[in-house]
Formats: C-alpha cells, sequence, structure tokens
C-alpha cells in the first residue's frame, strides 16, 4: 500500500527528506553538453522534485554519485598519511530500473570481488535509491532482453502524474517524512518492450575471441573512451600522484576514472602492453560485458540502458555487435 499526494504534500516530504539526506537525481544542465549551447541530462544535487528530469534517460549515469570521477585516497607528507573524510551526510539517489539492477554489479566488482573497498563502502552504506518508473522505452534501451527492466530492491518509488504525486516505500525510515496524503494502491511503471533488442549468445566458442567483426569495429573505433564513462557498470580506474609545487614531498593520490579502450591503458613497466589494437580493445569490452562477468558472478555486466550507443561518435552499436556474435555463434 502506497500514498496519492497532492504536489504541496510530496514537496514538504521532499523537503523533509533534505534535512538528512543529499538528494541526486538527473536534471536538465542547460549549455554543459559537449558542444556550445547543447544541454545535457546528467546527475547533481536537486533541492525539489521540479528540478529532476523524470521523462527523457540521463546521458550519464548515477555511477559518479557513487564513485567520484575523480577522488582523492589519501593526503601525504614526507612522514604521515591521511584520508579524506567521507560524505557528511546520507544520500538519496533517483535512478531507473536498468540503474538500479546496476548497482548490484557494482556491488560484485567492489564489495565482494575478493575484498572490500573501503571507500567505495564508506559511500554505498550511507545510500538509499528511490525508482523512477519507466512509462515508455527509451530508443536506444534494451533493458527487456536483460531482463532488468524492472526492479523492486527500491528504498521508495516516486511518480508524477498531473498535479498527483504517487510514492510507494520499502524504507521506513523515508515514510516517515509523509505527513499527509491519503493510502493508495501504487505500482512501479516499467516497460514490458523495447524498440531496440538483443539476443546473448547461449554458449561462446573460443573462436568468438577471433572472429574478424573485431577488426571491422576496431577500425571504426577511435578509442575515445566516451562508451566507458557513460555506463554505469565500468568500473575500471587509474591512479595519479599529485605532488604540491611548494613542497614536492607533499601530495595527494587519486583514482581517476580510466577506459579499456583508450590507448596506453594496458601499458605496463618496461612498454609492455597488452589489447595494442583498437578490435582487441572493442573484444575485450564486449565479451567482458557478456561473457566474463558472466562466468565469474553468473549473469551478465551490461543492464541494457544504451547510452554506450547513444554516445559513440562513430555511431558503433554495441547490442548490433551482440546480436551479430550471437548470430555467427548460432551459426
Amino acid at each position: 500500500m502506497g500514498y496519492q499526494l497532492s504536489k504541496s504534500e510530496a514537496g514538504q516530504m521532499f523537503q523533509n527528506w533534505t534535512k538528512k539526506y543529499e538528494v541526486f537525481a538527473p536534471k536538465l544542465m542547460e549549455g554543459e553538453g559537449c558542444f556550445s549551447d547543447t544541454d545535457i541530462i546528467r546527475y547533481g544535487k536537486v533541492a525539489s522534485l521540479d528540478e529532476i528530469e523524470w521523462e527523457k534517460k540521463s546521458d550519464y549515469s548515477f555511477k559518479e554519485v557513487l564513485l567520484a570521477i575523480n577522488e582523492t585516497l589519501f593526503y601525504f607528507t614526507e612522514d604521515q598519511t591521511t584520508v579524506p573524510k567521507g560524505p557528511e551526510k546520507d544520500i538519496l539517489i533517483f535512478l531507473r530500473a536498468c540503474d538500479l539492477h546496476a548497482v548490484r554489479r557494482l556491488d560484485e566488482i567492489y564489495l565482494k570481488n575478493g575484498f572490500e573497498d573501503f571507500y567505495y563502502a564508506r559511500v554505498r552504506e550511507r545510500a538509499k535509491f528511490i525508482l523512477m518508473g519507466c512509462q515508455e522505452t527509451c530508443a536506444s534501451g534494451f533493458c527487456v532482453s536483460m531482463g532488468t527492466n524492472q526492479a523492486d530492491n527500491y528504498d521508495a518509488y516516486l511518480k508524477i502524474d498531473g498535479e498527483a504525486v504517487y510514492a510507494d516505500f520499502k524504507c521506513s525510515e523515508l515514510e516517515e517524512n509523509v505527513t499527509a496524503g491519503m493510502q493508495a494502491e501504487v505500482h512501479p511503471d516499467y516497460v514490458t518492450e523495447n524498440k531496440e533488442k538483443v539476443t546473448l549468445p547461449k554458449q561462446l566458442s573460443n573462436e568468438s575471441f577471433t572472429k574478424e567483426i573485431w577488426k571491422e569495429y576496431g577500425a571504426r573505433c577511435i578509442g575515445c573512451g566516451r562508451c566507458n564513462f557513460v555506463c554505469p557498470t565500468c568500473t575500471c580506474f587509474t591512479m595519479q600522484d599529485i605532488f604540491y609545487k611548494d613542497n614536492p614531498k607533499v601530495g595527494e593520490r587519486r583514482r581517476v576514472w580510466a577506459s579499456c579502450q583508450v590507448d596506453g591503458y594496458t601499458d605496463m613497466a618496461g612498454g609492455h602492453g597488452f589489447r595494442q589494437s583498437q578490435g582487441d580493445r572493442m573484444r575485450f569490452k564486449v565479451m567482458h560485458k557478456i561473457y566474463d562477468y558472466e562466468k565469474r558472478f553468473g549473469y551478465p555486466m551490461c543492464v541494457g540502458c544504451g547510452r554506450c550507443d547513444d554516445v559513440c561518435p562513430e555511431y558503433i552499436s554495441y547490442s548490433n555487435c551482440v546480436n551479430r556474435l550471437a548470430k555467427e555463434e548460432k551459426a
């Protein structure tokens, strides 16, 4: 049983949340797109429900809330290190079903993959998630094919319908902030069919790693890494040591998002490097999403959000690549 609220009642509930939580949601950022005078939908702090973009899919995922693009791990001097403080307040994140499934993928990598990542864990344990429904499919998403089109592991669900706001709660802490409204049956909206459909290969042979399609896609890929940066499940990063000018023995160590598609990512000491060609990098990305990760954790890494297809400047379609791979394996 959920609630039907007026917009003013929902606004009061939201203001009650902001006293304890920092609220992040997809919002329209005017003039901050890749080109001049273009807009972008990206995650940022919001102070009201009106700031949230409810209709369109965000160009970037929620991931940058849990994993900062550029994060200081510790500060160092000649004889000591200091770890920066974690978030001061708890966090609320508005996201859609596919992205909520992506949270599970991040948890597997950062919390259950042999050891627990301290920096991710301290943010993750303070985060709660509010599901945003999808009444219509986005153009490039294939969440139905991936089984990520619906989710029930949310802390709250919120829907705006005209002047009414519908809410469902699984977290009593969030529900306590409802001070008005009336009870109502509330069920999350989710899509049952996408325009884009993907067939995962049922079984991949060793020949899959040497197919000609990797050379074909590699000839088109420019190695910009944009697909990795918009992906909600990519987890690669690199390390940077920053030394201060006034004292070169003092500085900070940062971890920064990185891309397996960028030249030099696999370079090692001595000048050695793996996956030298762009085709090899494309193969690694695709096979990691649908083969390597599933072999370890039992389900694919990809959640079918379609952002990689949206952002590619060379119009390379990840979903078409997977379909081609499945078709060739079947043949």
